[in-house]
């Protein structure tokens, strides 16, 4: 029986006091032939080297992501921290190595957006087509419509086939682009966007159930195995 033991876009966007001591799900799998399968979980404050060194590429090789410096390990931290209060930061896991993340963070402050989201996946080199991509990135748009937002949103720096590949493979439309929108190692660079609809429109929309109130619950469950589904590790 299964157990229960307890990187693209252009946009950043953290829960480690909830997520710390939470169930990780397990894939099943031959445990003879594969020991320690690989997990889906929320990202904790402890992972924070592996992401930024999964995400340094981004800033350092390529316009991929605006920052112009890498983070230290304690920002990256802080920012895991800071978008569980209210949101969603998920890493895959596969014998204690983070392979990859995805996370959403407000598109907007004000109140009326409240209900949207941008996110952004980030895979590290040699994860990339073992199916980390669709699998994090599955798991994490289940979990924000079980939470209750109705719209995610993301922005790709162009060119950039193998993201807007991703991102059309899993129902992203495209929505526009800004066009020299960036400035980054001596040139501008358009930014495009796409646009995936989580949940249906119907009346007056509650708030977004905070990941805190779903984590435990059958259905976080079953939003995890949807992309571990995916996987091909």
């Amino acid at each position: 029986p299964c157990s229960t033991d307890t990187s693209l876009s252009y946009s950043p966007v953290f829960f480690p006091a909830v997520s710390r001591g939470l169930p990780r799900i397990r894939l099943c799998r031959d445990r003879a032939k594969n020991p320690m399968p690989p997990i889906m979980r929320l990202a904790e404050t402890g992972d924070a080297e592996q992401v930024r060194a999964i995400y340094a590429p981004s800033v350092t090789d390529s316009a991929i992501s605006f920052e112009s410096e890498v983070p230290p390990v304690s920002e990256i931290a802080e920012r895991i921290r800071t978008i569980l209060e209210r949101f969603l930061w998920l890493v895959c896991e596969h014998e204690g190595n983070v392979l990859g993340y995805a996370y959403a963070g407000p598109h907007e402050r004000r109140v009326a957006y409240q209900w949207s989201v941008e996110v952004s996946v980030y895979i590290r080199a040699d994860a990339h087509r073992r199916g980390v991509g669709r699998g994090i990135y599955r798991s994490l748009l289940s979990v924000l419509e079980l939470q209750g937002f109705h719209r995610a949103y993301a922005g790709i720096t162009l060119p950039n086939p193998a993201s807007v590949g991703l991102h059309e493979s899993i129902g992203f439309e495209r929505l526009g682009v800004y066009r020299d929108v960036g400035y980054k190692f001596g040139d501008w660079h358009d930014v495009g966007w796409w646009q995936l609809s989580l949940k249906e429109k119907s009346g007056p929309p509650d708030p977004p159930t905070p990941i805190s109130d779903v984590v435990e619950s059958k259905a976080w469950q079953e939003a995890i195995d949807e992309g571990l589904g995916l996987l091909r590790l």
